[in-house]
Order: C-alpha cells, then sequence, then structure tokens
C-alpha cells in the first residue's frame, strides 16, 4: 500500500495532513486539552462529571474528521449552524449526535433539565432562615454578570453578546446556555463552551483568590453561633417558598419561566416528599443531562470554531466575569464582618457565586486548612442557593429588557 492509499484508509489522518498548518496544530491542541481535561477530571481538580464526557468529546470531534461527499472535510457528530428544514432532516438521519443537540441543546431543553437536577438538590432552609445575609451575598457576587457588559461593549462587542457572556460570572452554566441562546444565537455555542470550561476555575482558581484577599486570621473565624441560632424551617414552608416565588418571577419575566419552573418544580419535589420522582430527577435525569451536555460541549470545540477570532475575546471576557464575581462576593463577606464587629468569616461571600455546590465546598476547604473545627458550610450553601436565584433572575432581566434596548 503506498502513501496515498495509506491516507485514503485513514481519514482522520489524511485530513489532517491536507489542512493548513494553523488548523493541523489547533486540531492537534484540542486533542491534547481534551485528553488534559479527562487528567484533571480524574483528578477532581476540574468537575469530573462534566469534563471526563467534555474531554473525550473534543478530543474525538478534532481526531474524526473526513472527507464528505462534496469533497470539503467534516464530522459525523453534529452541525451546530444548520438551519435550513430540508437540509437538517437529512443531517438527523447522519449525524449521530445531531437529535440530542437538535430536541435538548439548542432550544434550551437540557439547561432545563439541569436545573430541575440541581432544584432538588437544593435544600432553601437557611436561605429562609437568613433570607437577607444569603440574598446580600448573592447580590454582591453578582458583580461580574454587570461590570463584564461595559467592559464587553469596550472591548467591541454589541449589547446582546456582551451580556451573553456577562452571564458567566454567574457561574451557572445552564443560564448562561439559555441566556446566550435567547439574545446571542450566533455566538451561543462558543459562549456556552466558554463558559464551562471557565466553570472549572471556580474549582482550581477561587481557592488561590480566598487566599489571596482573605488573611489566614479572617479565615479561621468560626460560625457556630450563627449556625445554632438559624431558625428551623419547616418543609411546609419551604414548599410554599418555591410555588410563591416560581409564581412571581414567572409573572415578571415570562421570558425565563421554563429556567424558573425547572429550578423550583424541582425544589418543591423535594420538599413534598415525592421519592421516586426525587430519585429519577437527581439520578437518571441529572447525570443523564449532565453527560450528555459535557459530551456535546466537547464535541462543539472543533478546530474551526475555535479559530474564530472572536473566541479569544470570549475568553478573556469569561475570566474578567469570573473573576469580578469572586472579588465582590468576598467582599460582601468583608462588609458582614464590618458589620457583625469580626464574628462573621468573610470567606463564606465567594460562596454567594452560585457554581452549586462549588463554590460552598472550595468556601468550607479554604477555612478547613486554617481551622478545622470551623463549620461554615450550612451558611454557605445559603448563600449558594441564593446566587442561583439571582443569577436566574439577572438572566429573566437581561433576557427581557436588551432586545427593548437593542
Amino acid at each position: 500500500m503506498d502513501f496515498n492509499g495509506f491516507l485514503e484508509l485513514f481519514q482522520g489522518i489524511a485530513t489532517l495532513a491536507q489542512s493548513d498548518p494553523v488548523i493541523i496544530w489547533v486540531r492537534i491542541g484540542l486533542m491534547a486539552l481534551g485528553m488534559l481535561l479527562i487528567y484533571l477530571g480524574k483528578k477532581e481538580i476540574l468537575e469530573p462529571l462534566l469534563m471526563i464526557p467534555m474531554g473525550m468529546g473534543m478530543a474525538a470531534i478534532n481526531a474524526g474528521v473526513l472527507f464528505m461527499p462534496s469533497g470539503v472535510q467534516g464530522n459525523i457528530f453534529v452541525d451546530p449552524m444548520v438551519s435550513d428544514p430540508k437540509q437538517l432532516l437529512d443531517i438527523l438521519q447522519i449525524n449521530w449526535l445531531q437529535p440530542i443537540y437538535t430536541f435538548t441543546f439548542s432550544n434550551g431543553l437540557i439547561a432545563c433539565f439541569v436545573f430541575m437536577g440541581i432544584g432538588v438538590l437544593l435544600d432553601v432552609g437557611f436561605v429562609l432562615a437568613r433570607p437577607f445575609l444569603c440574598m446580600f451575598l448573592a447580590l454582591c457576587a453578582e458583580l461580574g454578570t454587570f461590570a463584564t457588559i461595559p467592559i464587553a461593549m469596550w472591548m467591541g462587542l454589541d449589547l446582546p453578546h456582551a451580556a451573553s457572556i456577562a452571564m458567566v460570572g454567574g457561574a451557572d452554566g445552564p443560564m448562561v446556555l439559555f441566556t446566550s441562546l435567547m439574545l446571542s444565537k450566533d455566538l451561543f455555542v462558543p459562549i456556552t463552551v466558554v463558559a464551562y470550561l471557565y466553570l472549572g476555575l471556580t474549582y482550581g482558581g477561587y481557592p488561590y483568590l480566598i487566599k489571596l484577599l482573605v488573611p489566614r486570621r479572617l479565615r479561621g473565624i468560626k460560625m457556630d453561633l450563627q449556625i445554632k441560632n438559624a431558625r428551623i424551617v419547616s418543609a411546609g414552608e419551604k414548599l410554599a417558598f418555591a410555588v410563591v416565588v416560581c409564581t412571581i418571577l414567572c409573572l415578571l419575566f415570562p421570558v425565563a419561566a421554563p429556567l424558573f419552573l425547572s429550578l423550583f418544580v424541582g425544589v418543591a419535589i423535594r420538599e413534598s416528599g415525592l421519592k421516586h420522582l426525587i430519585q429519577f430527577i437527581a439520578g437518571p435525569l441529572l447525570y443523564g443531562s449532565t453527560f450528555f451536555l459535557g459530551l456535546l460541549l466537547g464535541v462543539l470545540c472543533e478546530a474551526h470554531l475555535i479559530l474564530d477570532p472572536r473566541i479569544l475575546l470570549l475568553f478573556v471576557l469569561g475570566v474578567i466575569s469570573l473573576l469580578l464575581s469572586g472579588i465582590g462576593g468576598i467582599a460582601g463577606g468583608y462588609i458582614m464582618y464590618f458589620i457583625s464587629k469580626g464574628k462573621f468569616n468573610p470567606v463564606i461571600g465567594i460562596a454567594g457565586v452560585s457554581c452549586v455546590p462549588t463554590t460552598a465546598k472550595v468556601a468550607q476547604k479554604s477555612v478547613s486548612a486554617v481551622n478545622p473545627e470551623s463549620l461554615i458550610l450550612p451558611i454557605a450553601i445559603g448563600a449558594n442557593i441564593s446566587g442561583v436565584i439571582t443569577t436566574a433572575i439577572i438572566s429573566g432581566i437581561y433576557v427581557t429588557l436588551v432586545p427593548l434596548i437593542k
């Protein structure tokens, strides 16, 4: 077999050999990055549930490029840009992930499934026991979702794109997916990919931010009295909270009603004690949706998409947004520290960034490293859950108001 025959047999290598040098190196780099994400997920440096399928998809899509019947290079995974109905019907019969992408990802359904699973896992008790404290910290931790918009517009993005990438600061992947789908249809794939890649920074980057901004002696402050004195909230109160807040938010922001319903129906099912539904939503639905979400995100990290000149800008803005939200959350923690005359641990503030339950766990781990006897997790979870609610509200505001302003 000559070399040309070898290339015809192994088309992944053939397409690599016949590509532009830039494409060659980007494809190889993305394959390597996919493998790195799998390793970091296995070591639990990044979220394994999301990063392992994402890394596998990223490596496979950039390796599995072939020559299509028309002669151009392509793949048989998914085509996120197809819009013609006849062409879509043909592709649905060829691309193996196209049905999942078309019927769950590109319409936001998969984000709602994940949000429903998050709702089932949330205990809103501490939010109701200390509502003003939790919501204050959550609002402070939304700094990135607000401050990134003028920065993004200064860097050349229009308002809908700026609002979409700013939502990365809320550290809530389904929310970013939903907002960008509604406001930035042309950029929602790269924005969502950037969002989920950078949510790993809440695992790896926020502990260093805490060490940088909070001195060791303050990280060790104990919160025993605040936790012991918290009011016990009944399941009935939690259920009433879910129903009332969901109804009010849907009334105010109908365009984001699917997200609000998904989150609060999960909370309602949890507090109603519907064990079979809880097991289904918190198990197969949540884990299955997260798996396919990660797999699709990886498959969407194809070399030509990553070479879009706007990608680098989105990456930079994603980092800025998450960094500002972390700083805002810690600033809120400091405000409570001074209000309480030194009895509040400022590290809790970063849990207002709504990556549930990652930022709350990061806060507790940072505190435990200094003082193993200091338990802040209940308060941190309260701020975390409030962060989910405030991020959903901000998403509803952006999705409602931005088209009117534009």
